[in-house]
């Protein structure tokens, strides 16, 4: 790559690099789309789908976050689930694939960089609990609250149903692992406001009743 085009893509290389993005980028080339292949061989750029794209290891500039990518990867989307608790330090564990939640259908992307797992949900408890996360000084991405995140993953995981205080706390200290001062940070109105509009609200209203007992 010319060093001139790699001045230029260091400029955007904290966010994804769409195909309309390159080929204005390109647009001196006479087969721009030549070029982006020629680049993708090279191992310059890194595409993530059709039409996604970010700065291959030889460019040695800095990539956008798996959160960002995770938003643009198939949108609209927030990142939720454990990887988003993973991300408050609400669970022990790093969580390595990435989970989101979609207003489309549900999907899974298997890329050279990792995993990404989208499940759907309607509107309007999709709407509820997003929040814009702050990852580096240029990069911002929607994940969930920690209040989402938790109900999102007793909502949309096949098999759970929280129908007793002692259930609800074994869910939450054993299988998921989380403290008990961890718990004590959430705040129950916030799950209270959306939880008659969620799937499964008989599970997340147990859920608050397990938090205040707390």
């Amino acid at each position: 790559m010319q060093a001139e085009l790699r001045d230029i893509i260091q400029q955007y290389a904290e966010g994804p690099l769409n195909r309309q993005l390159m080929l204005h980028l390109l647009k001196d080339y006479k087969r721009p789309n030549d070029k982006i292949h020629e680049l993708i061989k090279s191992g310059e750029l890194v595409q993530l789908r059709r039409g996604l794209f970010i700065a291959g290891a030889g460019l040695k500039i800095e990539k956008p976050s798996n959160f960002l990518l995770a938003n643009h990867l198939r949108g609209p989307s927030y990142v939720s689930m454990e990887t988003a608790l993973s991300h408050w330090g609400l669970i022990p564990e790093r969580v390595y694939e990435i989970t989101s939640i979609t207003l489309k259908s549900a999907a899974l992307y298997q890329t050279s960089i990792g995993r990404f797992q989208y499940l759907h949900a309607g509107l309007p408890y999709y709407a509820f609990g997003i929040t814009a996360a702050t990852l580096t000084t240029k990069q911002r991405a929607l994940v969930a609250t920690p209040e989402k995140a938790l109900c999102d993953k007793i909502a949309m995981t096949s098999g759970i149903s929280l129908r007793s205080i002692r259930q609800a706390r074994e869910f939450l200290l054993e299988d998921l692992r989380m403290e008990e001062n961890g718990l004590k940070t959430l705040r129950t109105e916030e799950i209270d406001a959306w939880v008659t509009k969620a799937p499964k609200s008989a599970s997340l209203s147990m859920l608050i009743k397990t938090l205040h007992q707390l």
